[in-house]
């Protein structure tokens, strides 16, 4: 009825990639790839283990839109992974994150269907994963958890100031709420400055006509 996805090798090796770094941070222990392939996604992914390694840096991985560099999660909610699906499961995601309202089928094995909802960027509209709504008992586990795709998001270790996200360059950053209302708060602030400023030069020269008049 639906066909199983295949797995790229070399999604495969960006997915384990992911598993090193939570097995480090989380104390778990998971398979490591003996893929020796190099994609896109693993050089991003290859960048911030790197990093985090040479900094010896603490700070959880945030999770970012592959395309506009919204927060959509942290590892700080990790549930786990999809091998099969090249997917990682969080417990909580962000506003970023919209949740689909259409439920579709989706085959998991054989002969196993669920039901699913779209996990949708805020930000570009991009698909990001899915959220189960309805699975077999053994499936429980994964319901009402958001899977992302692997393939669709980024990430960087929060406090490394130094991250290069993509391998467009280290000017591109991510543009996180906080952010955005920063410099919201300082547009505020030089605005009010402006108007304070014209204000006074108002004054001065009011000042200055009612001296001329008076001579």
């Amino acid at each position: 009825m639906f066909g199983r996805k295949s797995i790229d090798p070399a999604e495969m090796t960006t997915r384990d990639k992911l598993s090193t770094y939570h097995k480090k941070r989380m104390n778990r222990t998971f398979e490591s790839s003996s893929s020796e392939s190099t994609t896109f996604e693993e050089k991003k992914l290859d960048n911030v283990l790197e990093e985090e390694e040479e900094d010896n840096n603490e700070g959880p991985m945030v999770f970012i839109c592959g395309k506009c560099k919204l927060p959509v999660g942290d590892s700080v909610s990790w549930d786990g992974r999809e091998d099969d699906l090249n997917q990682i499961r969080l417990e909580r995601v962000t506003d970023n994150v919209l949740v689909g309202k259409e439920n579709r089928p989706f085959e998991v094995g054989k002969q196993t269907l669920c039901l699913i909802v779209d996990l949708i960027c805020r930000g570009c509209h991009t698909i990001l994963g899915m959220v189960y709504t309805s699975t077999p008992k053994i499936l429980d586990h994964k319901r009402f958890t958001f899977c992302l795709n692997v393939a669709d998001i980024d990430s960087y270790v929060l406090g490394s100031a130094g991250q290069m996200l993509t391998a467009e360059g280290p000017k591109e950053q991510p543009v996180t709420l906080e952010y955005r209302g920063s410099v919201e708060h300082q547009l505020t602030e030089m605005k009010m400055l402006v108007m304070s400023m014209a204000q006074r030069l108002k004054e001065i020269e009011a000042g200055l006509e009612e001296g001329c008049d008076e001579v």
